[in-house]
């Protein structure tokens, strides 16, 4: 029974062991992007507190810092509890290593206090006459031999095994030192995180007694907002018109090009049959193309029907370029409109205090003013212009539309095609007063989405 525990907690700890490193390094990664990510709102929150005025960015901001710290404090006991578990699973090696050490001594001294008792020339000369006959010496003098190698063996597994258990003795102090390191790291920011429930204490006692002005900034962020939906729609309706006026051409040029086909064969066909005649006529019936019905939707439709087999069909993908644009969009591995800045208004339904409740179509990112803004993916400039009083560019990527809000300057203009890395122009200053920029996206049906399930991790 007790072999069979020791067999079930090494199988235990192999396949751990073979699964742990990955846990581990998906731990410190995402530990290493939480404590960027708290660092980088740090940073935007001393930039916004430089107006010495709460706002609705510095509630935000204060808020995902807090929502972070928790998410940091929960990876660091994720750590904890592993380093438990790689821990107790050490020590359960040890133990068996232990027993199996105490086993290869016992057996080799055994082995030795047999060779003293039989280390006589006499015996051993003995043991080798009283042989039966020479294949039997032979066979006895192999047994001789292979008992010295016993030995040896013995004496090689035993270093083994005791170099081994060093070594793991050596990782299990290794790991509680870690753990014991993590855990302090862990006590650290379970402060911060009361020092910033302090803070954001103090910014909500702060914004009521500025509730009016902060009522007025969410008001003025929802007015933009819904002029945008309408900005958003209005694009999406022309730039659906657009498309179909485009395959209305296509289709009265491809029917003019068969028209002219048609006729161009039947002078030509008449041309052959100069003497008309009864004969002839019917003759020259059968001669005429059958196909009188052009050909005109070929194209659409054929591009229609196969991305129609596998993805929902828009308007906006007329094309088969269009489709092809939209399906690297739907990767979702879009870079970030800018270098550097943080998120501090998130995409929906935010709170700057029991009462003062926003929504947002897209992420609000916190960045110095004059930073460059770069479009995220291929496409065409569908919009550029004032909406609601901000600058604005819409960049039209197959069925998907990027928005860019809160800039100082623009550097593209309507229908230019761009690319991915393009610059879009600079950012500006929010409604809050400070550097930030607006990005959104959203589907053919100008239904937002949100931004961060498209971009790439930093």
């Amino acid at each position: 029974m007790q072999k069979l525990l020791l067999f079930i907690a090494f199988t235990t700890f192999v396949i751990f062991a073979n699964a742990q490193p990955g846990n581990k390094d998906e731990l410190a990664k995402k530990e290493s992007e939480l404590r960027k990510e708290i660092n980088d709102l740090s940073n935007s929150l001393m930039q916004i507190q430089r107006n010495k005025k709460a706002s609705v960015a510095q509630v935000a901001a204060v808020q995902r810092k807090i929502a972070a710290r928790e998410e940091l404090i929960n990876t660091i006991s994720k750590q904890v509890k592993l380093l438990d578990e790689t821990i107790y699973l050490n020590e359960l090696e040890i133990y068996r290593m232990r027993k199996e050490l105490d086993t290869l001594k016992n057996k080799y001294a055994q082995s030795i206090v047999f060779a003293y008792k039989n280390r006589s020339s006499y015996q051993y000369l003995n043991f080798l006459f009283s042989s039966t006959s020479f294949n039997d010496a032979v066979k006895r003098m192999t047994y001789l031999k292979s008992y010295r190698q016993l030995r040896e063996t013995q004496v090689s597994n035993i270093v083994k095994t005791q170099q081994v258990l060093q070594t793991k003795i050596g990782t299990l102090t290794n790991s509680k030192k870690e753990q014991s390191v993590v855990m302090q790291t862990q006590q650290g920011q379970l402060k911060d995180l009361e020092i910033d429930k302090k803070d954001k204490d103090q910014v909500l006692n702060q914004l009521r007694g500025q509730e009016k002005e902060v009522s007025a900034q969410i008001r003025k962020k929802e007015k933009q907002r819904q002029d945008m939906k309408v900005a958003i729609a209005a694009i999406i309706k022309r730039e659906i018109a657009e498309a179909e006026r485009k395959a209305r051409l296509e289709r009265e040029r491809l029917a003019a090009e068969a028209k002219k086909n048609q006729a161009k064969l039947l002078a030509e066909s008449n041309a052959k049959n100069a003497t008309p005649s009864k004969a002839g006529t019917t003759s020259n019936a059968s001669t005429t193309p059958k196909s009188t019905t052009p050909k005109t939707s070929e194209p659409v439709t054929s591009m229609t029907t196969t991305t129609a087999k596998t993805r929902d069909y828009s308007a906006l993908e007329s094309t088969a370029e269009n489709v092809v644009v939209s399906k690297r969009f739907e990767e979702r591995n879009l870079p970030w409109p800018v270098n550097i800045g943080t998120i501090i208004i998130p995409f929906g339904t935010y709170s700057a205090g029991p009462k003062l409740i926003g929504n947002s179509d897209g992420i609000e990112i916190a960045l110095p003013e004059g930073t460059t803004v770069k479009c995220v993916a291929d496409g065409k400039v569908s919009f550029v212009g004032d909406v609601g009083g901000e600058q604005v560019v819409m960049v039209k990527h197959g069925k998907y539309i990027t928005v860019y809000s809160h800039l100082s300057a623009i550097t593209v203009s309507k229908d230019q095609e761009v690319k991915s890395g393009t610059q879009i122009g600079k950012s500006g200053i929010g409604s809050d007063g400070d550097g930030a920029i607006l990005f959104m996206v959203t589907n053919d049906k100008g239904i937002p989405l949100n931004p961060k399930n498209w971009l790439r991790s930093k």
